[in-house]
């Protein structure tokens, strides 16, 4: 791998609507621990900013679970749900601000689930460092996908105008 594609830490210190669409067609890598690596474009992402946003898991506050969302940006946060699917999302903006993009599909795998389920992904990816991880990072090949912006998935709970905001990016089909 060449250390120039690698995407760097500044790629994230940006405001998470900004970030997420252009998550789109990045590579992401992943080295498993038998040593194999596999490449996947990011297809479709999720935008959530920080504690104003009410579908946020910042939004109540730093917890134990949150607390990597409040570092600066770059660094992995993954969540466990229904007992079974660690969800990958990248810690964005400065410090503090506490906004990430979730990683809802890549190329052949829809769904957050399916996609920490490829990815093997455990509580040990928490708080991973894109810039210097050796199991899993972001590279920028030059592709660019065109893209329709949707609502976010399953936040209801999030009341609106949260519940409306275009914050989800689908690539067009590659």
């Amino acid at each position: 791998m060449s250390k120039t594609k690698r995407l760097s830490t500044d790629f994230f210190i940006r405001e998470v609507t900004v970030v997420a669409p252009d998550l789109l067609g990045k590579t992401l890598v992943r080295c498993f621990d038998d040593g194999t690596k596999q490449r996947f474009i990011i297809t479709e992402t999720e935008a959530y900013r920080g504690q104003d946003d009410k579908a946020c898991h910042a939004n109540k506050g730093k917890t134990a679970r949150t607390e990597v969302m409040f570092r600066k940006g770059g660094l992995v946060y993954v969540y466990l749900i229904y007992g079974m699917y660690w969800l990958l999302n990248f810690v964005t903006g400065p410090e503090n601000e506490s906004s990430a993009v979730l990683i809802r599909g890549i190329e052949g795998i829809s769904g957050p689930g399916r996609v920490g389920k490829a990815l093997k992904l455990d509580k040990s990816f928490y708080g991973e460092n894109l810039a210097t991880s050796p199991k899993i990072w972001l590279e920028d090949t030059g592709l660019k996908l065109n893209y329709t912006t949707l609502p976010r998935v399953g936040i209801n709970y999030a009341g609106e105008p949260w519940i409306s905001k275009p914050w989800r990016f689908v690539a067009d089909p590659l």
